[in-house]
């Protein structure tokens, strides 16, 4: 690529995790070949190449968290690792021949729409390109969040993002302040508790914990799904099953949370002995309004006696400690942030559409989109996991495969159409919206009692379809041209 003379592709793609990959794989499929892959890390993979913490691995079974065109019968737990699953995606990619699309190191520094052209005019780190279709397979777990803490520019220790782990910063011996019980801190508190010499977890709020119930696959186990690729669709839809019935706290009636919450309650009393540490470790909220977190290993973790759970606030960080609200001074060599991600990816900031808004400035009015695929004022613009595209009961690889159909349908209906553009309409969107808004307000995320990232900051909600997952599948199978402004 270079600026003077850019080269031109019918499609270019942002991002080559599971969105950015599937996708190019069904395009391919679907005949069209001209398509570039844009990724700003030196490996595919996404989400699964960028987190490298200890113990890091899927809370989705493997069955499940993987293509349904690419089974994989040898997956070594139920619960696939994070190396595990990079390796997944790089045997998927080469088998489909999608690796020659991608460009590595090229990192997205604006995609603005050029509305007298038709076509989208793309700045990156390693030159100009144009398109005439733009899509974003940017995932939303791409940075890090950190917290605001008084002193942290004075403290003299090692400071480090669980999403950017420090892998040559030794913590044997160390005094260990964890920031944060997210999903990433409840995978890499249990690994590193036993190495330090002391570990403060610093709470916010407990999370509901429920058994994960993780095991080694049997060889019997892989041979028998290498041979009868019929019994690994039964498990597939067995753990779909299981998983979708989480809407029925989400979105149907909280009522339904007793059996949930008895789980993660008789998970407290079985792991945790001391009972001042289980009113500490006991969420105050319903399950689901947050996410809740598979684990057979954290709570044991906590109640390790180098262990200790700190739920007073920080008031400030000092030079080598940190000083609670309650006026008590913990000694520290090292902080460790679990404060998870930012709720919009960089890449949101930087795609801009015909008014000159990037989606950024959208989604900090409200957030929007048409099915989370597609977004009124971005021509020949769509994406995957938007707004609205994903669900808090299923595996993100079933929304994707949806919204990826829905693409590969839009895209195929303008070609026979010999479409020049094509905008999703205003009204269509917010028609969207407001059916959103209309089912989110008695979902537990709205009403559980508690904060989380799947609220906006006014408490609406930030980006889940509240319904099932298969109504969403049903919903996307096809491209639906009226709802769209087309221009031939």
């Amino acid at each position: 690529m270079n600026d003077r003379t850019p080269e031109h592709h019918s499609i270019v793609v942002l991002g080559a995790g599971f969105g950015g990959i599937g996708l190019a794989i069904k395009l391919r499929e679907a005949g069209f070949d001209d398509l570039v892959l844009l990724e700003r890390a030196d490996d595919l993979g996404g989400t699964w190449q960028a987190n490298t913490y200890p113990g890091c691995a899927c809370d989705v079974p493997s069955q499940l968290y993987s293509y349904s065109f690419a089974p994989n019968p040898d997956w070594s737990r139920t619960y696939g690792k994070q190396r595990e699953i990079l390796e997944y995606l790089r045997r998927v990619a080469t088998d489909h021949d999608v690796v020659r699309h991608i460009r590595l190191g090229t990192e997205l520094t604006e995609a603005r729409w050029d509305e007298a052209a038709h076509l989208w005019r793309i700045q990156t780190s390693r030159g100009s390109l144009t398109a005439d279709f733009f899509i974003s397979a940017a995932g939303v777990f791409a940075e890090a969040k950190y917290p605001e803490l008084p002193g942290i520019d004075t403290f003299e220790g090692t400071t480090f993002h669980s999403l950017h782990w420090d892998h040559e910063h030794d913590l044997t011996g160390e005094r260990v302040a964890v920031i944060g019980t997210g999903a990433s801190a409840v995978q890499f508190v249990p690994e590193i508790a036993p190495q330090v010499a002391a570990l403060t977890v610093f709470q916010r709020s407990a999370p509901w914990i429920v058994p994960r119930m993780d095991r080694p696959t049997l060889g019997v186990e892989r041979t028998l799904l290498r041979r009868l690729p019929l019994a690994q669709k039964a498990i597939r839809g067995t753990w779909y099953t299981l998983i979708e019935g989480f809407g029925l706290v989400g979105f149907v009636d909280n009522r339904f949370r007793h059996p949930y919450e008895m789980l993660g309650r008789l998970q407290l009393l079985r792991q945790i002995r001391d009972p001042q540490l289980r009113r500490k470790a006991t969420p105050d909220y319903i399950i689901g309004c947050k996410r809740a977190i598979f684990s057979d290993a954290y709570l044991p973790a906590l109640d390790r006696e180098n262990v200790e759970v700190v739920t007073d606030g920080i008031a400030e960080v000092r030079p080598h400690s940190i000083l609670t609200r309650a006026g008590v001074e913990i000694p520290v060599d090292t902080i460790i942030y679990g404060t998870g991600f930012t709720p919009i990816p960089t890449a949101f900031e930087q795609i801009i559409g015909r008014d000159d808004l990037s989606i950024a400035d959208l989604y900090h009015k409200r957030p929007q989109t048409y099915l989370g695929a597609a977004m009124a004022g971005f021509p020949n613009f769509f994406c995957t996991l938007g707004p609205f595209g994903a669900a808090g009961n299923q595996s993100a690889i079933f929304m994707l495969e949806s919204q990826i159909a829905y693409i590969v349908d839009a895209l195929q209906t303008l070609r026979a159409r010999g479409a020049r553009r094509v905008e999703v309409r205003q009204e269509t969107q917010d028609a969207f919206v407001e059916e959103m808004a209309r089912r989110s307000a008695d979902t537990v995320w709205l009403t559980g009692g508690c904060q989380s990232y799947y609220t906006t900051p006014d408490g609406g909600n930030a980006g889940l379809y509240p319904n099932w997952s298969f109504e969403y599948r049903r919903r996307t199978k096809q491209f639906d041209a009226e709802s769209y402004e087309v221009t031939a």
